[in-house]
């Protein structure tokens, strides 16, 4: 009977590894299976990602292109498609959005104009655009904007 005290594998499936560099009995002595001399008989030898037989690679052939700004401010971005879609009176800040899966977490929340709303929601977030403002106040919510960066 097979249990976890005599589990062995199957009789050839595992195989013990070359003993390189051990004496001229192993066959594998002395430059242990290298050759002789040369690139490729050297220890940290293998040639590395990108290089191309001393010709000039291709990531250092191309032009560096672009800039990326440092100090610049990603939002997570709301519709007020999706303020629609909650109830009319209701508190709408950067946590609640988050607890509905609307806003990511950690970023900062700017509501956009996109699609219509039709019920009052008090808005406190970071950032809201003039038109989403607008719309919000139209429909007989209130926004207040904390700028926390």
């Amino acid at each position: 009977m097979i249990n976890l005290g005599n589990l062995s594998p199957n009789k050839g499936a595992n195989r013990q590894r070359k003993r390189l560099g051990r004496g001229p009995g192993t066959g594998h002595g002395k430059t242990a299976g290298r050759g002789h001399k040369g690139f490729k008989s050297r220890s940290g030898s293998g040639i590395k990602p990108g290089f191309e037989g001393g010709q000039m690679p291709l990531q250092r052939r191309l032009p560096k292109r672009g800039f990326t700004n440092i100090n610049t401010v990603k939002y997570s971005i709301v519709t007020l498609s999706h303020l629609d879609s909650l109830d009319a009176g209701t508190e709408v800040n950067s946590a609640s959005l988050v607890e509905l899966g609307i806003a990511r977490k950690g970023l900062p929340v700017k509501i956009l104009a996109n699609g219509e709303i039709t019920k009052a929601v008090t808005v406190n977030v970071d950032k809201v655009s003039a038109g989403a403002k607008a719309k919000i106040e139209a429909a007989g919510g209130t926004v207040v904007e904390t700028e926390s960066k």
